[in-house]
């Protein structure tokens, strides 16, 4: 029986020192029962105002949970010493962000200071992710919102589209994804549209030879300058044929050298990938099964405690305590 005793206490004081937060399903049911639901219907007003809403909550969780934590810190303004996020190279053409503003002014209407904007990010990608025709995911909560940026660190823990694909194997891995996972994730291409700026290089001075020669004639189009202004509105869909429907046809068209970046050909020219994009590539359910698994590792990387974060009441800024 004291051991018993000793073990509980052991583990009571090993979870309080951890420095992580418990994450669970239903965390507001008695804080804010309709949580779930107010972001919910909010991501699908936006979604049929703004289609492509559902596509910047599914980016928005893979570049927030990717540097350091699930914590919201991608939504910090630059101010009072903080620098944003949103600044880095890796983070241009990210959009949308005000419409998060949208969602959490819904919450704290009905529950002040009670949902954090990190369960937000998590919650507005779920439900973007089902408008796009992708799997329900079932997502925990009760994350915390950062204090700080991590400009810093972004280059070091966000893969680029021209890494070599071990190290966006690595980069995944560091969060818990594996192989499998890594394959699924990169399926959200399939979604979405990618600037001129990260395509020039596979079509200029000469194209890509990897590329179907078709599509990079498609891309010249659509890219018609070397040097593209990154402010411009210059751009190509991911996938020409369902370009709103996260599905496997991302894979059916790497498998056809259509793949817009360099970690797209890397996937099918990589004997570690290659397997899972012909399996994704000729079974939608078992792409959509593997997302999910693994979007839902993704969004409980590190949660903070609460101690270390908060819940903001503004997503852009930290609050004034």
């Amino acid at each position: 029986m004291a051991s018993h005793k000793l073990l509980c206490i052991f583990l009571f004081f090993l979870h309080f020192y951890s420095g992580h937060s418990e994450l669970q399903l239903n965390y507001y049911s008695e804080s804010c029962p309709n949580a779930e639901e107010i972001v919910k219907q909010t991501v699908i007003t936006l979604y049929k105002e703004h289609g492509n809403t559902a596509v910047s909550w599914l980016r928005t969780l893979f570049h927030d949970c990717m540097v350091k934590s699930c914590d919201a810190s991608i939504l910090l303004e630059s101010i009072n010493g903080i620098q944003s996020e949103k600044i880095s190279k890796r983070n241009m053409g990210m959009r949308n962000f005000k419409y998060i503003n949208t969602i959490k002014d819904a919450l704290e209407s009905s529950c002040p200071m009670t949902v954090s904007c990190a369960d937000l990010v998590a919650l507005a990608a779920r439900d973007g992710i089902v408008m796009l025709g992708g799997p329900h995911i079932e997502m925990k909560t009760g994350r915390k919102d950062s204090k700080e940026s991590h400009l810093a660190e972004i280059d070091a823990m966000l893969p680029n589209h021209n890494d070599s694909m071990l190290y966006v194997l690595d980069r995944f891995q560091s969060v818990g994804i594996d192989v499998e996972g890594t394959v699924a994730l990169l399926g959200a291409h399939s979604v979405g549209r990618v600037h001129c700026i990260n395509l020039v290089d596979r079509l200029y001075p000469t194209a890509d030879p990897t590329l179907d020669p078709n599509f990079a004639e498609y891309l010249k189009r659509r890219c018609p300058h070397p040097d593209p202004n990154p402010l411009a509105v210059e751009y190509s869909r991911s996938d020409l044929q369902t370009p709103m429907i996260l599905d496997n046809m991302y894979y059916k068209n790497i498998k056809n050298n259509k793949g817009l970046l360099i970690v797209d050909q890397q996937l099918v020219s990589n004997p570690i990938t290659s397997p899972y994009v012909d399996k994704m590539a000729a079974d939608n359910d078992y792409f959509h099964d593997q997302f999910a698994k693994a979007l839902l590792t993704l969004s409980e990387n590190n949660p903070i405690s609460e101690e270390e974060g908060e819940v903001r009441k503004d997503c852009r800024f930290v609050n004034h305590n």
